[in-house]
């Protein structure tokens, strides 16, 4: 099974990383997030990526053609003009990247990989700028089970800010960032069939518009609830929760040995 991560977007809302590289190569414990959230579909035994870039996607070539030589030390012979790699581990990954167009909406990028996905073969897919502990092999067997077109992870937003109760002068209680109200968004995480490629029209169509909207009011969308940790990167302030997390020892998402 092949994932398909979309990466290819301008980041705005964290421009003080993404004016100089594209948000999915944003790092966190001195690796991008790219990595962390491909580590976490191989932890599961899918390792066939591949990568919708867009902004800066040449980045994200050059990152992979040199990921050995950027996690590696190196003796470099250059009498005879070679390169010998010493300890480190190679991922047994497979990545393609794909030019999805640098104005191209999330729909159109989909749309753009479609002679790379396997025909009749269901198909992952992901933001580039996520994590979380979903347990990937159980949201694919229920994918399977149910044999509709679109499996979406749902998720019940983290808090960001603290939740008092107050009673006259007094604040009778606080709640440091409470989750949501119950209600469960897009956590991203999909596992879709390729036919769900025909519902986007050209690439200004945007995934969570016509084509999710359609999946769900042919009841067609299955949801895949997870109560586990998941959080996006969309802020400077996000970054620095999940580096916290990765420095402390206690990345939820971290799922690999």
């Amino acid at each position: 099974m092949k994932v398909v991560i979309l990466a290819g977007g301008l980041g705005s809302r964290l421009a003080e990383e993404t004016s100089i590289r594209p948000k999915p190569l944003v790092e966190i414990g001195g690796m991008p997030i790219l990595w962390h959230i491909m580590s976490i579909y191989a932890h599961h035994g899918l390792n066939d990526f591949i990568i919708c870039a867009g902004y800066k996607g040449y980045m994200i070539k050059e990152y992979f053609v040199n990921l050995v030589l950027h996690h590696n030390d190196i003796t470099v012979d250059l009498a005879s003009n070679s390169i010998n790699y010493h300890g480190g581990t190679r991922p047994n990954w497979r990545v393609t990247v794909v030019d999805t167009g640098i104005h191209s909406m999330t729909g159109g990028r989909i749309a753009r990989i479609r002679d790379h996905l396997t025909p009749g073969e269901p198909f992952c897919l992901t933001y580039g700028d996520g994590v979380g502990n979903v347990d990937i092999a159980a949201e694919v067997a229920f994918h399977r089970s149910h044999g509709l077109k679109a499996t979406m992870c749902a998720v019940t937003p983290p808090g960001r800010y603290g939740a008092t109760n107050i009673e006259g002068q007094y604040i009778t209680s606080f709640v440091e960032k409470p989750r949501g109200d119950g209600q469960r968004i897009n956590g991203g995480f999909f596992v879709l069939d390729p036919s769900v490629v025909d519902l986007i029209p050209d690439d200004d169509t945007v995934w969570e518009g016509g084509p999710l909207e359609w999946l769900a009011a042919n009841n067609q969308l299955a949801a895949f609830r997870h109560d586990g940790f998941w959080q996006p990167m969309d802020t400077l302030r996000e970054r620095n929760h999940l580096e916290e997390l990765w420095s402390s020892g206690k990345a939820p998402w971290k799922l690999w040995a």
